[in-house]
Protein backbone atom coordinates (compact mmCIF):
# COMPACT_ATOMS: atom_id res chain seq x y z
CA UNK A 1 0.00 0.00 0.00
CA UNK A 2 1.60 3.40 -1.03
CA UNK A 3 2.59 5.67 2.48
CA UNK A 4 4.04 2.08 4.23
CA UNK A 5 7.33 2.79 5.37
CA UNK A 6 8.17 -0.82 6.63
CA UNK A 7 8.16 -2.27 2.98
CA UNK A 8 5.38 -4.83 3.56
CA UNK A 9 3.53 -3.61 0.75
CA UNK A 10 6.04 -4.33 -1.54
CA UNK A 11 6.76 -7.86 -0.53
CA UNK A 12 3.12 -8.61 0.01
CA UNK A 13 2.85 -7.46 -3.64
CA UNK A 14 6.15 -9.36 -4.61
CA UNK A 15 4.54 -12.66 -3.07
CA UNK A 16 1.09 -11.96 -4.93
CA UNK A 17 3.45 -12.14 -8.42
CA UNK A 18 4.85 -15.06 -7.41
CA UNK A 19 1.66 -16.95 -6.49
CA UNK A 20 0.44 -15.48 -9.90
CA UNK A 21 3.32 -17.08 -11.41
CA UNK A 22 2.96 -20.20 -9.95
CA UNK A 23 -0.72 -20.09 -10.96
CA UNK A 24 -0.07 -19.56 -14.54
CA UNK A 25 2.46 -22.59 -14.26
CA UNK A 26 0.05 -24.87 -12.99
CA UNK A 27 -2.35 -24.18 -15.93
CA UNK A 28 0.07 -24.44 -18.78
CA UNK A 29 1.01 -27.87 -17.13
CA UNK A 30 -2.97 -28.70 -17.20
CA UNK A 31 -3.41 -27.12 -20.44
CA UNK A 32 -0.50 -28.90 -21.98
CA UNK A 33 -1.29 -32.28 -20.63
CA UNK A 34 -4.99 -32.04 -22.14
CA UNK A 35 -3.29 -31.09 -25.55
CA UNK A 36 -1.58 -34.58 -24.98
CA UNK A 37 -4.21 -36.20 -24.15
CA UNK A 38 -5.66 -35.31 -28.17
CA UNK A 39 -8.30 -32.21 -26.81
CA UNK A 40 -7.34 -29.14 -29.05
CA UNK A 41 -8.46 -25.49 -28.11
CA UNK A 42 -11.32 -25.42 -29.87
CA UNK A 43 -12.80 -28.40 -28.47
CA UNK A 44 -11.96 -27.39 -25.22
CA UNK A 45 -13.75 -23.86 -26.07
CA UNK A 46 -17.03 -25.57 -27.58
CA UNK A 47 -17.10 -27.81 -24.64
CA UNK A 48 -16.91 -24.61 -22.32
CA UNK A 49 -19.51 -22.98 -24.68
CA UNK A 50 -22.22 -25.86 -24.44
CA UNK A 51 -21.69 -26.01 -20.15
CA UNK A 52 -22.62 -22.16 -20.19
CA UNK A 53 -25.64 -23.13 -22.65
CA UNK A 54 -26.61 -25.90 -20.13
CA UNK A 55 -26.17 -23.90 -16.61
CA UNK A 56 -28.55 -20.99 -18.63
CA UNK A 57 -31.07 -23.44 -19.40
CA UNK A 58 -30.78 -24.79 -15.89
CA UNK A 59 -31.10 -21.81 -14.27
CA UNK A 60 -34.36 -21.06 -16.05
CA UNK A 61 -36.19 -24.35 -15.32
CA UNK A 62 -35.02 -23.45 -11.27
CA UNK A 63 -36.83 -20.09 -12.19
CA UNK A 64 -39.90 -21.58 -13.48
CA UNK A 65 -40.09 -24.47 -11.26
CA UNK A 66 -39.47 -22.03 -8.52
CA UNK A 67 -42.80 -19.84 -9.90
CA UNK A 68 -44.77 -22.86 -10.10
CA UNK A 69 -43.81 -23.88 -6.37
CA UNK A 70 -45.31 -20.41 -5.19
CA UNK A 71 -48.49 -20.52 -7.46
CA UNK A 72 -48.94 -24.10 -5.88
CA UNK A 73 -48.19 -23.23 -2.46
CA UNK A 74 -45.40 -25.34 -1.81
CA UNK A 75 -41.44 -25.68 -1.96
CA UNK A 76 -39.61 -26.61 -4.61
CA UNK A 77 -38.30 -29.93 -4.09
CA UNK A 78 -41.50 -31.18 -3.75
CA UNK A 79 -42.21 -30.65 -7.52
CA UNK A 80 -39.03 -32.91 -8.12
CA UNK A 81 -40.71 -36.09 -8.44
CA UNK A 82 -43.55 -34.52 -10.71
CA UNK A 83 -41.47 -34.09 -13.10
CA UNK A 84 -39.29 -36.99 -12.55
CA UNK A 85 -35.86 -34.33 -11.81
CA UNK A 86 -33.65 -35.72 -9.19
CA UNK A 87 -32.92 -33.60 -6.29
CA UNK A 88 -29.30 -33.72 -6.30
CA UNK A 89 -29.32 -32.71 -10.04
Amino acid sequence: KPGQADGTGEESLLLDIQKRKEKEDMLDKEISQLISEGYSVDELEDHIAQLHEYNDIKDIGQMLLGKLAVIRGVTTKELYPEFGLDVND
